[in-house]
């Protein structure tokens, strides 16, 4: 959680990003951006100045971006824009006037399609038709009153042709009560009854197993999750939080266009 403290705690703005569409090609590099020299020394600079900011955060890319002198860098699934000298931070929307498309958003996708996609199924649990025509991975927490409007209507996203994958995000974090919950139901004989008899409320025996909540928990932190439902499509791209069936498949219908 580190990383992210540095545009929460640090400069106070708010980590969301916006949705639209299929997210655009990365965006091209500015022309001064391309000296290996420059970037060695940028790069240095850039990780001296946020280690410095907050210790601790990890920064998983720093690449040129589309604006002169500036640097895009990857923090826990978020995009800063930090100076090659590591004096300035602009965090924010990135938009293309030309295309109208968030620039920003564009790139977290790439990141956050290429993390969701090493996920392997055994992670998951998954409620899905036959032959589902989308899948939206889905971090959700057994307490968060969304969450569980979103499971109480779980037959009719399937029979929309829209398969969830859940993976668990406690937002009280780890140890939490509710993390606890998410243990009971990952370690239940049957993990998809017993995820539904949870989001009902129902108590479900404490249980104790080798389980994945703490490495979703993880994920999500990685990915830039903060808030439940978190809704992701298949290519990454940030779906929202709670929506209803079919406005879920209008939302996942407008990345085909």
């Amino acid at each position: 959680m580190k990383a992210r403290l540095i545009a929460i705690a640090l400069f106070g703005f708010s980590l969301q990003a916006c949705a639209q569409g299929k997210p655009p090609a990365a965006a091209p590099a500015p022309a001064n951006a391309s000296a290996p020299a420059a970037r060695a020394g940028g790069d240095a600079a850039i990780r001296a100045a946020l280690a410095k900011a907050a210790p601790g955060v990890s920064i998983s890319g720093i690449k040129p971006s589309p604006l002169a002198g500036m640097m895009e860098v990857m923090v826990d699934g978020r995009v800063l824009y930090v100076s090659s000298d590591g004096k300035y931070l602009l965090q924010g929307a990135l938009i293309d006037l030309g295309s109208r498309t968030n620039l920003t958003e564009a790139s977290e996708a790439v990141a956050r399609q290429a993390v969701l996609a090493a996920v392997p199924d055994t992670q998951k649990i998954s409620f899905a038709p036959a032959n589902p025509k989308y899948r939206v991975t889905v971090f959700t927490d057994i307490d968060c009153s969304f969450c569980r409007k979103m499971h109480s209507q779980i037959s009719e996203y399937n029979r929309l042709g829209i398969a969830v994958d859940y993976l668990f995000f406690p937002r009280a974090g780890i140890g939490s009560e509710s993390f606890q919950k998410a243990v009971n139901v990952w370690c239940a004989p049957d993990r998809r009854v017993a995820l539904t008899m949870a989001k009902a409320g129902t108590n479900l025996p404490k249980k104790s197993c080798k389980n994945f909540v703490t490495a979703d928990y993880n994920l999500g932190n990685k990915i830039g999750v903060n808030g439940t439902p978190a809704l992701y499509a298949a290519n990454g791209v940030t779906v929202g939080g709670y929506l209803s069936p079919a406005d879920l498949l209008k939302a996942l219908q407008k990345q085909d266009k």
